[in-house]
């Protein structure tokens, strides 16, 4: 098994926020009633209020996130580039350390 961490950033249009938000929500309503092995995930919206940062952590055998399983993330990606100001912005991290994150 292989653990793999990334960031996403990126500002959504003024008048898209909650419809961002919406979708997200719907995203982890169906990680709470499927919860897939091997993730961890949060969303955050910075103090802007259009920015929004997404933390994963992944640990599979295949380096599949278990997101692109999930229906309702599926729908979140639809039409993304739509709701954004700008591409996002994805950082692959190597974790140091922790506590408390990601369900330690």
């Amino acid at each position: 098994m292989s653990e793999s961490q990334v960031m996403v950033r990126y500002v959504v249009k003024p008048d898209r926020v909650a419809e961002n938000e919406g979708l997200v929500r719907a995203v982890y309503a169906e990680l709470q009633s499927t919860q897939p092995a091997g993730l961890a995930y949060a969303t955050f919206v910075q103090e802007d209020g259009v920015s929004f940062v997404h933390l994963a952590s992944v640990d599979s055998e295949d380096d599949r996130s278990p997101l692109l399983g999930v229906a309702a993330f599926a729908r979140f990606l639809e039409g993304l580039d739509d709701r954004l100001e700008a591409p996002p912005v994805v950082t692959t991290m190597r974790r140091v350390g922790s506590y408390r994150v990601f369900g330690e």
